[in-house]
């Protein structure tokens, strides 16, 4: 360690997937409370992401799922998080490194943070693509009980939609 700086930004991202770690491992136990929901960005060509086939396709790159009213065994570990989703109606398993994570989100509270995940350079390669460039769909089935007009689509995701409106 002599000679090298500390490096404060890298020791944060790791608290706060920390936090996300630790959300997870509440609502496996207890179950999302009151309006809580989650949105979780992810790199799908980082080392420890399991997903089938058909979606690596889709998302070659990054995919959100929703957390709300469909999702089954949820088992957060200390590295990674297993989650059972529904995607056409057909339950499919995926797994999820904290390291792979971008983007956290409960719009219920207003709560978010993003991640630093640099492209995996070593993944395979994409087959497919659905979109054009920046115009890729991010959300996946799993977001469908979502009002579709309230969705956004393309690498960044807007939480306005989302927001409780005053009043």
């Amino acid at each position: 360690m002599a000679g090298k700086l500390l490096d404060y930004n890298q020791l944060v991202e790791t608290a706060l997937r920390g936090a996300v770690r630790e959300a997870l491992k509440r609502v496996a136990e207890f179950g999302l409370p009151g309006n809580h929901h989650f949105y979780i960005t992810f790199r799908t060509d980082q080392p420890g992401v399991e997903l089938p086939d058909y979606l690596h396709e889709r998302y070659p790159e990054e995919m959100t799922i929703v957390l709300q009213h469909q999702y089954w065994g949820l088992e957060p570990g200390e590295d990674a998080f297993q989650i059972t989703l529904s995607f056409n109606k057909v339950p499919e398993r995926l797994v999820v490194p904290y390291a792979a994570i971008t983007a956290f989100a409960d719009p219920s509270v207003q709560f978010g943070l993003q991640f630093r995940v640099a492209p995996n350079t070593d993944a395979r390669p994409a087959i497919s693509s659905p979109a054009p460039v920046g115009e890729a769909d991010t959300t996946t089935p799993a977001a469908a009980a979502e009002d579709p007009a309230e969705r956004k689509t393309g690498d960044v995701v807007a939480l306005d939609a989302f927001r409780k409106k005053k009043t």
